[in-house]
């Protein structure tokens, strides 16, 4: 069980079981609870998903929410703030101002979030990279920014 007031890590719709288990066992590791919306392009329970996670996933604060419907109801009054990383996004994550209680939301690998997700975050965060460059590893992505906000929150 995570510690109440630290940044959670959702993953809207993951694509890849190893990435998501590769996150579980980041988030087992540092204190963090994990969302996952659903549909997941894999099974949950694919042997992928436990090999990236290792031994690690029992120590995982995992949720699981059948839709994205869900996981807004499941976050209703708790006066958190869903936090996008989205290559659309203009504020650099590390020009933001971290909270303890917010919520860091990454999009499926294959096609990030539909707009009406985007519109819901209360804000957007970029990972500056070269021109060319088209996304960071999921995995990698959340590493980065979760350290930067335990940075700002330690």
């Amino acid at each position: 069980m995570p510690p109440a007031n630290r940044p959670r890590i959702a993953l809207y719709q993951p694509d890849i079981a190893g990435n998501t288990g590769t996150i579980l066992r980041l988030a087992a590791c540092l204190g963090l609870g994990v969302d996952i919306i659903e549909p997941a392009g894999f099974d949950l329970s694919d042997r992928a998903l436990k090999r990236a996670g290792m031994d690690y996933l029992e120590m995982a604060a995992l949720t699981r929410h059948v839709d994205w419907n869900a996981f807004r109801e499941a976050r209703r009054g708790e006066g958190s703030r869903l936090v996008l990383l989205s290559t659309r996004a203009a504020t650099r994550y590390t020009d933001f101002a971290f909270a303890r209680n917010d919520t860091l939301l990454f999009g499926r690998e294959s096609a990030g979030v539909p707009g009406h997700v985007h519109d819901a975050a209360d804000a957007r965060l970029l990972i500056p990279m070269v021109e060319g460059a088209r996304s960071i590893n999921i995995a990698l992505s959340a590493a980065m920014v979760a350290g930067e906000a335990l940075r700002q929150l330690q």
